[in-house]
């Protein structure tokens, strides 16, 4: 999606009025549209979907906003400040920030929506109070605000893969969490509207027959699709032969087909990354054409690799620059304007169908859990005895659930041990009602935020991910996940609701696509870049990489028979972000 920047400026001063002016005329001359708001507050936006604006309430909104087909609104208290805020994120999804205004035409509140499509960052200085989606060279060069990166967290977010959306590594600005308002002035706390655990308490409820589940979780995918669709066109859509791309084509075809000008697919070199026969069945069923091109690759400079983490965060999504450059002009080209891709069902679907989804059941009904069909399925699944999966729910019951954390192999030691514990996200905070599956479902809604991150292919069209909606999110997570893996199957559900749409060599398909020998290769073939990348570089000096550590991973060898790649390649992000950001900073300095 495209960017947006509101300035308000504080009434009756006149360095602040004359900063703002001098803000605007600097959005214009970068090609942003500007128009005001209210007498002392403008907002500007660009992009290849630039955010526009819709009254809901005292709400501005900006960026999607689209209607609920049938909403489940919360239960108030007449008390509650916040109840009119939690019944509109209720009412209307999409991707958007919400600003409210008082009497006077100040900032007087925030809002994020749930699925945090569009990131908002607050700050206030010299009089002007600032929400932005991200903080361009610009802006920086002319309020030269007095932030810094935080070290600490910086180490944290590196070893905690969920860490990637929350508050900033940047000491400054506020970062909004999804479905959160906060109020003005910044100073004060942040009151959260939507949370994840409270969706996940309906799926502690009686559990609904399969068809009602089906439908459910159906007609959540159809309202995500359609809406996101038709928020501008044309479309292409990416359809990879997995079974996420191929959902959310089978609703393209089934609601809006004449909005998609081009379906594109990519393969890989290596056999397990060559996807082509499912997406030639996938075609036959649904009556479409894909397009196939290789996955481009390409040599890896400094220059790019700083490139792409110029951004309010470290970008993750954007390191694989080849096929983003690839992309980009091939959608350029057909005249599209934005791209569907099926992001996201890994988590919310539960791709993980492993024995942790026996736990939640064992937590719900104890020995009956015994009583399913799914149980001798869902051990089969995993090579290994019923017995086993009784032992670790039962284990479970002691010790509780486990957060995933990156692999610290080349990171300085933290002189506490490595088992001291990550930082602890709120919406992960409220947690102990769910068993193990149930609450890496949640921990995967918040790795998702992340997807909505910047890349090069962002930066050419809008990039939508319907799996990461918060109609999707909300219909799975008030889901048992024994129900969501029905079959003893990953993403059980959604092969059962859709076997009308899709073909059964997508349906009944036991492999997954695998990319790791590409992007490995990708690494493998630049460690001339990334060893003095990261071993000469900002992580290694602040004292956050071992660097002889570093210096004996960063081999041929010891990469073909340890891996680490993808530890890697987040390090060398994240090296990016800081280089650019410290570059940034000391000339705003």
């Amino acid at each position: 999606m495209g960017h947006y920047l509101l300035v308000v400026r504080r009434p009756d001063d006149a360095a602040a009025e004359a900063l703002s002016a001098a803000l605007a005329d600097l959005a214009r001359t970068a090609a942003l549209t500007v128009w005001d708001l209210n007498r002392n507050a403008w907002l500007a936006v660009d992009g290849p979907h630039a955010p526009k604006t819709l009254e809901g309430g005292p709400w501005t909104m900006i960026g999607d906003v689209f209607n609920r087909q049938r909403p489940v609104l919360p239960r108030t208290r007449p008390e509650d400040p916040w109840a009119y805020e939690r019944k509109l994120v209720a009412r209307f999804w999409g991707r958007y920030v919400g600003v409210r205004f008082s009497r006077d035409h100040q900032l007087s509140a925030i809002l994020r929506d749930p699925s945090g499509a569009l990131e908002c960052i607050a700050w206030s200085q010299d009089g002007l109070t600032i929400v932005a989606s991200d903080a361009p060279d610009w802006l920086v060069r002319k309020l030269r605000p007095p932030w810094r990166i935080n070290v600490e967290r910086l180490d944290q977010a590196l070893r905690n893969p969920l860490m990637s959306s929350g508050p900033l590594l940047i000491d400054g600005p506020v970062a909004i969490d999804p479905g959160t308002v906060q109020p003005v002035p910044l100073e004060g706390p942040a009151h959260p509207i939507w949370r994840p655990a409270d969706i996940a308490c309906r799926s502690l409820e009686p559990t609904p027959a399969l068809e009602d589940a089906a439908r459910l979780l159906r007609d959540a995918i159809d309202e995500a699709v359609t809406g996101l669709a038709g928020a501008s066109g044309p479309v292409a859509a990416e359809v990879s032969g997995g079974l996420d791309s191929s959902l959310v084509a089978s609703s393209l075809v089934q609601s809006s087909p004449a909005t998609v000008a081009l379906w594109l697919s990519a393969y890989g070199a290596a056999p397990e990354a060559d996807e082509r026969p499912y997406v030639a069945a996938l075609a036959e069923a649904l009556g479409i054409d894909p397009l196939c091109v290789p996955h481009a690759t390409g040599p890896m400079t400094e220059a790019w690799l700083e490139r792409t983490s110029r951004g309010l965060r470290p970008g993750v999504n954007a390191l694989d620059r080849p096929h983003d450059m690839d992309w980009a002009a091939r959608l350029g080209s057909a005249g599209v304007r934005a791209l569907m891709t099926g992001k996201g069902g890994d988590s919310i679907l539960l791709q993980r169908s492993t024995a942790d989804v026996f736990t939640d059941s064992w937590r719900a009904r104890g020995w009956r859990a015994l009583l399913s069909p799914d149980v001798p399925r869902l051990a089969a699944t995993n090579e290994i005895s019923v017995w086993s999966m009784i032992r670790e729910a039962r284990r479970h019951g002691r010790e509780g659930s486990r957060l995933p954390v990156r692999d610290e192999g080349f990171l300085t030691a933290r002189p506490d041990g490595p088992s001291d514990a990550p930082p602890v996200h709120p919406w992960l905070a409220d947690c102990e009602a769910f068993g193990p599956a149930k609450t890496m479902q949640i921990a995967g809604v918040l790795d998702s935020v992340s997807r909505h991150g910047p890349s090069m292919l962002t930066e050419a069209v809008d990039v939508r991910h319907p799996l990461c909606a918060q109609p999707v999110i909300e219909a799975c997570l008030a889901l048992p996940t024994p129900l969501l893996t029905h079959g003893g199957r990953d993403r059980g559900l959604a092969r059962h609701a859709f076997r009308e749409r899709l073909p059964a060599a997508i349906l009944d398909r036991r492999s997954k696509g695998d990319m790791t020998r590409i992007y490995g290769r990708m690494i493998l073939d630049n460690l001339g870049v990334l060893r003095p990348w990261l071993l000469d570089g900002r992580l290694a000096a602040l004292g956050i990489i071992d660097r002889a550590a570093a210096d004996r991973l960063l081999t041929r060898e010891s990469l073909i028979w340890r891996g680490y790649y993808s530890s890697i390649i987040v390090a060398a992000a994240f090296e990016g972000w800081v280089r650019a950001w410290d570059r940034r900073l000391t000339a705003a300095r």
